[in-house]
């Protein structure tokens, strides 16, 4: 993955992607403005869920020229 960047922001427009070949979920999101995907077969696909509507840091990096989703964590105030 190339170009790691931090954004900040709420998790918006969770909508579910098709499935890996391995049967693994993959997600599409919003977050800061920008549109990303999770991962093929990437761990954050069980997760996202549960970010949804709430305030978080996320890195994002570009994998195979689409912007993908490298670690999210929510903010805690």
């Amino acid at each position: 993955m190339k170009n790691i960047t931090r954004h900040y922001g709420t998790v918006e427009r969770l909508k579910r992607m098709d499935s890996s070949l391995n049967g693994n979920p993959r997600f599409s999101f919003t977050i800061d403005g920008y549109d990303v995907a999770t991962g093929v077969d990437f761990m954050q696909g069980y997760e996202i869920q549960n970010f949804e509507g709430k305030n978080c840091v996320a890195e994002l990096g570009t994998h195979r020229g689409r912007l993908t989703l490298n670690s999210i964590r929510e903010i805690v105030a």
